[in-house]
């Protein structure tokens, strides 16, 4: 079963045929919502709102750890993360989806491990490539048979949030090697990594990050929801393409 972790943007998969909900209980806490599960061209597909099915849960506040937990409880035998981001680069525009190939992790103050406590032993895992190769080359696969253009290569930066950030971070991030800014990644990938559940990442840039392009002096919020109710279309038909149409994931 292939999971789905919906962000800013994507609250619910309108071409998900619903079975049922489930409030997944987990030694971590609650997740962020039940989850939902169902069938897309008759494969099994589960769906979680990752800031809450009303969007209520900011991305510092995220139970990431129960989230993951839950996915991988049930059955899930990959991971795909969609997400809204903000750009650097000046050919990654609003509309465009990019599959990331890196992250640089910002964030702070995060239950970011499930490996803590007096009884449990210290647990490295290898972050060298942080999203799963093989599901990154399905999406990317998906989305050429779907006629729709990615980005496969840019490096994610994952911010604090809940704030957007400066125009002189965004000038420091650059130096650092970051073309896409997002405030979840983290520490959703390495948890999925210590599960050994297959992770990836379908980014659609929402807006230009601060200080670039149109978003010199400021970054206009209803121009983002736009960008978003559109494009997510785009997120939907590469998801089909890959679950469905070829049973690329299927069990």
């Amino acid at each position: 079963m292939l999971a789905i972790i919906g962000g800013s943007g994507l609250t619910q998969l309108a071409n998900l045929d619903v079975s049922h909900r489930e409030v997944v209980r987990t030694p971590f806490g609650d997740p962020s919502g039940a989850v939902t599960f169902g069938e897309i061209c008759n494969r099994p597909v589960a769906f979680l709102a990752r800031h809450g099915y009303g969007h209520s849960i900011p991305p510092h506040e995220v139970n990431y750890r129960a989230n993951i937990w839950a996915l991988w409880k049930r059955g899930a035998v990959g991971i795909i993360s969609v997400a809204s981001v903000g750009s650097i680069r000046s050919d990654l525009k609003p509309g465009d989806v990019v599959i990331p190939h890196q992250i640089i992790d910002y964030t702070w103050g995060r239950k970011s491990t499930y490996h803590e406590g007096q009884d449990c032993k210290v647990t490295h895992i290898d972050f060298t490539e942080p999203y799963d190769r093989t599901l990154r080359g399905k999406l990317i696969a998906a989305a050429l048979k779907a006629g729709i253009p990615v980005s496969d290569s840019s490096v994610y930066a994952a911010t604090q949030g809940p704030r957007l950030e400066t125009a002189a971070e965004v000038n420091r991030l650059e130096r650092d090697g970051v073309d896409l800014i997002g405030m979840t990644g983290m520490p959703e990938a390495s948890l999925a990594r210590e599960l050994g559940v297959p992770y990836a990442a379908i980014n659609v840039v929402a807006n230009y990050a601060a200080g670039r392009a149109d978003s010199l002096e400021g970054i206009s919020f209803e121009a983002i929801q736009g960008v978003l109710h559109e494009s997510m279309g785009h997120v939907r038909a590469i998801i089909e393409e890959m679950v469905g149409c070829n049973g690329q994931i299927c069990s």
